[in-house]
């Protein structure tokens, strides 16, 4: 089937509704690494039901709705060849652990590179609290269509992103991923064969299955709300990164954090056993920006 971009761009999305409760946000928090220490008694609110918080990057899992268009033979697109190019998260108010969420996708542009050489399909979600309808987050990102391009007249330059600075780190954060990180995240809700069939993994050129990029952008997160945010969820505001690699599960992701004389930091993962990149170009703010360059500055960290 030829692919429709008009079709694609006029889908008609509608709100979802979903219900949580605390095993799920127990499973998310345990599937992205937490719990490995259970006598930091930072990580007990997210691992055990007693006083439970809801870690903020659950919302990615939670807002997962309504993509029927990918797979509408109308539309024509090529998922063989789909990636996740981008993916970002800004919190308007905190999640609460347990609860019900409303979402509303919807595409905001299509930019194609040119024949052969596909094209990049951006998004948003509207993520908003089902009891009392205030807005949680937008959810914002991009899918890289490898297979569809070359339908418009002329190519387009797609947004420059996010540049990292060109200097050492000015916080290091290491997280391992567990053997086990994929099967236990696609409890969640993603159940993509990919991060479990070794034999599909294979077909599509990987040596194992491999991590769900959404999972690898919670571990960073969790990196960034255990060295700025002390685990306090209500710091975390914003989240942005460009997937520039995958990541097996048993590796170790290492987050590199600079922060900016800016109101926001940016940062970088990297799995240390291959020293591979694997997200990007990261963006992010948090209530403690200005008070983190403070105490790195006294230290003499920070010129």
């Amino acid at each position: 089937m030829a692919f429709d971009p008009h079709k694609l761009m006029s889908w008609p999305f509608k709100d979802v509704m979903r219900s949580y409760d605390d095993r799920d946000t127990l499973l998310y928090a345990l599937s992205i690494g937490l719990g490995e220490r259970l006598d930091d008694e930072r990580w007990l609110p997210f691992v055990y039901e007693k006083q439970l918080k809801a870690l903020p990057t659950m919302l990615t899992v939670l807002g997962m709705t309504d993509i029927g268009f990918m797979t509408d033979p109308d539309i024509g697109l090529d998922l063989s060849k789909m990636l996740h190019g981008e993916a970002g998260l800004e919190i308007h108010a905190p999640l609460p652990a347990t609860g019900s969420i409303v979402s509303r996708m919807r595409l905001v542009d299509l930019i194609d590179k040119g024949p052969q050489k596909g094209s990049l399909l951006y998004y948003e979600r509207h993520i908003r609290n089902g009891f009392d309808n205030t807005a949680l987050a937008t959810e914002r990102g991009c899918f890289i269509l490898r297979g569809n391009g070359g339908f418009a007249d002329t190519s387009r330059v797609a947004p420059t992103p996010h540049a990292i600075p060109d200097r050492p780190a000015d916080l290091v954060c290491d997280l391992p991923t567990l053997p086990q990180s994929a099967l236990l995240y696609r409890l969640t809700g993603d159940r993509n064969p990919l991060h479990a069939d070794p034999d599909l993994a294979h077909a599509v050129g990987f040596p194992r299955p491999i991590l769900h990029g959404a999972c690898t952008f919670g571990i960073a997160g969790h990196a960034l709300l255990k060295t700025l945010c002390d685990y306090d969820p209500t710091r975390f505001k914003r989240m942005d990164v460009r997937f520039a690699a995958p990541v097996f599960p048993g590796e170790t992701l290492r987050t590199e954090i600079w922060i900016e004389d800016e109101p926001y930091l940016s940062f970088r993962s990297k799995v240390l056993e291959r020293d591979k990149v694997v997200l990007d170009n990261g963006y992010a703010q948090c209530d403690v920006v200005a008070s983190v360059r403070d105490r790195l500055r006294s230290s003499g960290v920070l010129a």
